[in-house]
């Protein structure tokens, strides 16, 4: 099960890098599962999910720029997959599967960047033009975060 929550906080990153790992410290940092005896125990820390909330909303505004490059180039993909990692080794560490969990992040990462970039483009091609689309790709990232934290 936990294994399952650390792939779709992978696919979460994929969407948007910083929303998983904003949702995956909210929750740890709520106690609602914890790695404080883990590595990762700085998820918990209180100023951490500001910090990763504050990143996420960021991201949710420069994605809107035209000049926002494709989130399959080099930076944008490399950044997705160590979102995705961090995520799902978050919710592995709690429940004693570090390392499974950052394996599962990662193929989420990659399932939902190149899903998302797919899901998006035909949407915005229904569309005719890419804002509905980013801010449907926006709304589905950041409702699947909550409920997979919730969930967790």
């Amino acid at each position: 099960m936990f294994l399952l929550l650390a792939l779709l906080f992978g696919v979460i990153a994929g969407l948007r890098a910083m929303t998983a790992p904003a949702a995956v410290a909210w929750g740890a940092a709520l106690g609602w599962f914890d790695v404080s005896q883990t590595p990762l125990a700085f998820m918990g820390y209180h100023w951490t999910p500001w910090i990763f909330t504050l990143l996420a909303v960021v991201e949710l505004i420069t994605d809107q720029l035209p000049s926002t490059p494709s989130r399959k180039v080099p930076v944008q993909f490399g950044a997705r997959i160590v979102m995705g990692a961090l995520a799902g080794a978050t919710i592995g560490a709690a429940n004693s599967l570090l390392f499974g969990g950052l394996i599962v992040g990662v193929i989420g990462a990659v399932i939902g960047t190149y899903g998302g970039a797919a899901v998006r483009g035909r949407l915005a091609a229904s569309f005719g033009k890419d804002l509905p689309a980013a801010l449907i790709e926006d709304a589905v990232a950041v409702i699947g975060a909550l409920l997979i934290v919730a969930v967790s």
